[in-house]
């Protein structure tokens, strides 16, 4: 007997029925090639792993070198290296940021000569380099960071990263106006080539504590500067497009988005105002909480990394930075 069955016209299970039909009706694609990886490097010996964020390490130059041939041959297109600069190397005006034997522009020359089809992606802030932890310049008399001090100096920390054989200065301080001033300088200096890649809508974000640690920003353990007169608010979404708008006038080849995953909404957003190329920053406290889950036994932290990936494409980011990166050239678990 014919078993009795509803009387529908449309059956929207019919395209879910396997993982061949599922892949070949997806509406967003991810793919190694969509990944930025962000590396730390540190001027000692060996790696070491951060405890805040476990499987992600810091590396010496030899290290890095090792660890970047790997990525390139399984398909990641670019790193983006950020420093771990010791205590005796910080002051108050983060001078060791400006200077070329520092171990940012060792890394960039070394990577740049031995792996040249590596995108190079240096990272144009203060707060590694600081005692304060800030990302510019402090003026003790109004009590702040000082905006066209700091510009200044992170004009000269790009220009030097450009020469240095930088792909892309990735200025992440969130200072008025320094998208500008970087570009003219780049351009007046030859170098027209050197993309910006702009940190424009960064919040001040509870999400970047393990960064703080990987990095030796934070004032001390577990206890972080407050960012917000430079940094968004994360109440603000149409503040979001006008720093975005205002990067992309000012020059910026590329716009981004940080942290990632909190704020879909403000992805979105943007897509929908520029033609520029979109990143969002997958930051340390969400791979964090993913692989803490993961290591408790709560979830599933291959499947919840890929899923909170997709949604990020899915807001409309070409682009991701993500810790995950290298699990994932390692380890491809693409399908869903």
């Amino acid at each position: 007997m014919k078993e009795k069955q509803l009387d529908l016209l449309r059956r929207p299970r019919r395209l879910r029925a396997s993982s061949q039909i599922r892949s070949l009706v997806a509406e967003t694609k991810l793919d190694i090639a969509d990944l930025v990886c962000p590396l730390f490097v540190h001027e000692k010996e060996g790696k070491e792993e951060i405890g805040s964020m476990p499987g992600i390490f810091r590396y010496s130059l030899e290290n890095l070198l090792e660890e970047c041939s790997l990525l390139r041959e399984k398909g990641i297109n670019a790193v983006a290296l950020f420093p771990y600069v010791p205590r005796e190397k910080k002051d108050e005006s983060g001078s060791y940021a400006l200077d070329p034997g520092g171990i940012i522009p060792q890394a960039v020359e070394v990577l740049k000569k031995t792996i040249p089809d590596l995108l190079v992606i240096t990272d144009v802030a203060l707060d590694p380099y600081t005692l304060h932890g800030h990302d510019g310049i402090w003026n003790e008399k109004i009590k702040d960071v000082d905006n066209d001090a700091t510009v200044e100096v992170l004009v000269k920390m790009a220009v030097m990263l450009a020469q240095k054989g930088a792909d892309f200065v990735a200025p992440s301080d969130m200072m008025d106006g320094r998208v500008g001033a970087i570009r003219k300088a780049l351009d007046s200096e030859g170098l027209s080539k050197t993309s910006i890649l702009a940190y424009s809508a960064k919040f001040a974000s509870a999400f970047y504590g393990p960064f703080r640690d990987a990095v030796g920003s934070g004032r001390q353990k577990g206890i972080y500067l407050d960012k917000k007169t430079y940094q968004l608010n994360p109440a603000n979404s149409r503040e979001a497009c006008l720093e975005a708008l205002l990067d992309e006038k000012e020059g910026a080849d590329i716009l981004m988005v940080k942290p990632a995953g909190p704020y879909l909404d403000i992805i979105f957003q943007i897509r929908q105002k520029t033609l520029l190329p979109l990143a969002a920053y997958q930051v340390s406290g969400e791979y964090a909480s993913i692989v803490a889950a993961g290591l408790k036994g709560w979830i599933d932290p291959k499947k919840a990394a890929l899923e909170s990936l997709m949604a990020i494409k899915r807001a409309g980011a070409d682009i991701i930075l993500t810790y995950f990166a290298q699990s994932l050239a390692r380890d491809p678990f693409f399908n869903f």
